[in-house]
């Protein structure tokens, strides 16, 4: 078993993952706070997190006979500040900078699947990719990648947590790694103070709070109270690693490897090309991209905000004609153009705020 084991992840760091281990396939420690996260409606519109919940409970419930979990991470970022925006711009998260960490590391970890079932023929190997329904920072924990901090992500303590994560289940009995079992944030509060919409609490997010799932998952309008908190953010939101001590760039950090297909090609957009997309255009510029998830009205409508926060603070008479025209257009999108409209009322509040304060 531990030869299998070593060869097992010599050929996971062969493949270019920068981290990998093994834990045993069992069930979640942590099921009542998962079903009093899921009760407290606190998942949103992400109503999949509730389906298949038996199987995110106990892996041998999706794989049946599964005895262990491969457990491998990328690392997508350095930890490098990014340079101030110019101009109307909305960023993106860094992980979707690059290409789709699905496609990325679904093929190599399919190749990997594909050897170990030529060599333990008969045996069981499920691929999963962020997709499936499992707990997969738990798993990455138990199997010594890093430990879970109080934002929710897994930590590599000393390089941080721009990582990505992904598994096989399977199986084949295999040796499993010596957990991750310290508290990587001790006293630091540094996240929870810094999330603007105030999602974070130790360990625990709520999702319909958190700008990355405003901005990626959930469907409809955005609240008014999250829009001046969301600022320049049109995909995702990396606010709660910027600020963590462990990502900030050290010697060890800087040496430690990227993977490099996630190299970044762009860090965001420029607010007045997302509100003239239409849906060739959009598909067009997240080709190979982890963003196409998000429809043309959801990033219209995130642009529309990040469009907002901009003319609050500064003039862009191009960009108001463009917002003013999508709000009084009736063929737009019902969503984005009620959208526009909520974000011409925010503005004209806070100047007249401003001149009765004088």
């Amino acid at each position: 078993m531990q030869q299998a084991t070593r060869a097992v992840l010599e050929r996971c760091y062969e493949l270019g993952f920068a981290l990998a281990g093994i834990t045993a396939a069992e069930p979640t420690r942590y099921e009542p706070q998962l079903r009093q996260w899921l009760a407290q409606a606190k998942h949103g519109e992400m109503h999949y997190l509730a389906q298949h919940t038996q199987q995110r409970i106990d892996p041998r419930n999706m794989v049946p006979g599964a005895k262990s979990i491969i457990c491998v991470a990328d690392r997508y970022h350095n930890g490098r500040p990014d340079l101030p925006q110019v101009g109307p711009r909305g960023r993106i998260a860094r992980y979707a900078r690059g290409e789709d960490y699905h496609a990325v590391m679904s093929k190599r970890l399919r190749r990997l699947a594909d050897e170990l079932a030529k060599q333990f023929p008969g045996e069981t190997f499920r691929v999963c990719v962020d997709t499936a329904p499992v707990l997969e920072r738990e798993h990455a924990q138990r199997a010594g990648l890093g430990a879970v901090g109080k934002h929710t992500l897994l930590i590599e303590p000393g390089v941080g947590s721009y990582l990505l994560l992904a598994q096989i289940i399977t199986t084949v009995q295999l040796a499993p790694s010596q957990p991750c079992d310290i508290d990587p944030c001790g006293e630091c509060t540094r996240c929870i103070d810094a999330c603007p919409t105030d999602a974070i609490t130790p360990f625990s997010v709520d999702a319909t709070r958190c700008i990355s799932y405003l901005t990626i998952e959930h469907r409809s309008a955005i609240d008014q109270q999250y829009h001046e908190p969301m600022g320049d953010w049109i995909f995702g939101c990396d606010i709660c690693q910027e600020v963590c001590p462990h990502n900030q760039p050290t010697q060890r950090s800087r040496s430690a490897p990227v993977q490099p297909a996630y190299a970044p090609r762009r860090d965001g957009f420029d607010l007045l090309e997302v509100l003239g997309w239409d849906e060739q255009a959009r598909r067009e510029a997240f080709v190979r991209s982890a963003m196409k998830r998000a429809k043309l009205s959801m990033m219209k409508r995130n642009a529309l905000i990040a469009a907002g926060n901009w003319l609050a603070k500064a003039n862009h008479p191009a960009l108001a004609r463009r917002v003013k025209a999508i709000a009084a257009d009736p063929a737009e999108d019902d969503l984005v153009r009620r959208t526009a409209q909520a974000v011409l009322r925010k503005p004209i509040e806070r100047r007249a705020g401003s001149a009765s304060e004088d």
